[in-house]
């Protein structure tokens, strides 16, 4: 497969120089603030919402719509970014473009005005990730295993404040949201800014293959797409149900960041496992784990063994099953259409699977009464995402690293 993609000489992945290495370090640090964000919006913006007065199924409605703005937003950036060659520019314009419009989080408008918002901003938001996957991969070249390295950043970025941000709100009151992530969403920018400007040079003048999805990427991407649905009590209520069963907020906090503590060792690790067992096996082991984790969840959160015990297997529910996706993506995916492919997954996944789960939840959640229910139906949705990677045809299975 030939490449139609062409690096300036200064930016040749895994050339060693200097120009490269530095690219890798802002590439880290965007990492950082793209997930510190995260860190402070995902477990916490529930209880943002319902401090605001909003019951559960308005609030699964608007987390809905973070998720949903995934579906189609990656890809349209994905379109420009393969056409162009604009990948740092886009992450540029991302990060300045939704650090504006996030300042709306700061007026205390009502149902329709934060469903607006959330759209207005996670539509330039979405604009980021994807690109800088692939950014991060084209740099790292055949070097593919230093990923793991990278990301973890993003990890650390998410464990240091989903831990002080839980602190905070038990200080101060989940008011102070707004002001932490606007903080980090200037960070972002700065760190985008920082990237070179270099645009990928894109010849155009040969055909374009277009995208063709086999049965191996359906299987896949619906398997990620049922994975994310299994995901959306803990990305939408898992803090609710924390204060539901009786921990605080910093507690909480705690507990998500040794999630993401093990999913950074994971990080570590992930390389050398995928290079001795495969994408496929590493995926129906770490799927099967999330099953396990859901059910922990369910009949045993109430015990703070059991329910760390279930935030330790994070590191498969998200480390492992990541950085397995990531690998698929860019060994099935045409150079010409990495980005739409990583667009692909994360709309898929992140978008219709996250979206779909979090409303979901918030109907069957209801006044929180049916929230084991809603980690059973969890658990079922993951098996259901098992059986899909299982169901890849031999022939369509990335090889090993």
């Amino acid at each position: 497969m030939s490449s139609n993609i062409k690096f300036p000489s200064s930016m040749t992945p895994n050339s060693g120089s200097s120009a490269s290495q530095q690219q890798l370090h802002w590439i880290s640090a965007c990492y950082f603030f793209f997930f510190a964000i995260l860190g402070v919006l995902v477990p916490y913006l529930g209880v943002f919402f319902e401090h605001r007065g909003f019951d559960a199924q308005q609030i699964g409605f608007l987390l809905a719509i973070l998720m949903a703005t995934r579906i189609i937003a990656p890809n349209i950036w994905a379109m420009v970014a393969d056409r162009t060659g604009m990948r740092g520019q886009l992450v540029k314009m991302g990060a300045a473009c939704s650090a504006v419009t996030f300042m709306t989080f700061f007026y205390h408008g009502g149902f329709l005005y934060l469903a607006i918002s959330l759209s207005i901003y996670t539509f330039f938001w979405n604009a980021i990730l994807a690109q800088l996957e692939v950014i991060t991969l084209e740099t790292l070249g055949e070097n593919t295993g230093g990923y793991g390295k990278i990301r973890s950043f993003g990890s650390l970025g998410y464990l240091v404040f989903v831990v002080s941000v839980g602190f905070a709100i038990s200080q101060f009151g989940t008011e102070i949201l707004p002001f932490v992530g606007l903080a980090l969403f200037l960070g972002l920018l700065g760190c985008a800014l920082s990237l070179p400007s270099t645009r990928v040079k894109v010849d155009n003048s040969q055909v374009v293959t277009l995208l063709k999805l086999d049965a191996g990427i359906i299987w896949f991407l619906l398997s990620a797409m049922l994975l994310q649905m299994s995901a959306g009590p803990f990305y939408g209520f898992f803090v609710l149900y924390l204060k539901q069963v009786g921990y605080s907020e910093s507690s909480a906090g705690i507990y998500v960041a040794l999630g993401v503590l093990a999913e950074i060792v994971m990080f570590m690790f992930a390389p050398r496992l995928l290079g001795r067992y495969g994408v496929s096996a590493l995926l129906v082991v770490s799927i099967g784990f999330t099953a396990v984790r859901w059910l922990l969840m369910a009949f045993c959160a109430s015990s703070m063994i059991w329910l760390g015990v279930s935030q330790l297997l994070h590191a498969f529910t998200f480390g492992l099953v990541h950085a397995a996706s990531i690998q698929f993506v860019h060994q099935r995916f045409d150079v010409r259409h990495r980005s739409k492919g990583q667009a692909l997954y994360a709309s898929l996944s992140f978008g219709v699977g996250g979206a779909l789960g979090t409303w979901l939840c918030g109907f069957i959640w209801g006044d929180g009464s049916q929230a084991r229910l809603s980690w059973l139906v969890a658990a079922v949705c993951a098996l259901l995402s098992m059986l899909a990677v299982l169901l890849i045809p031999k022939a369509c299975e990335v090889v090993k690293q």
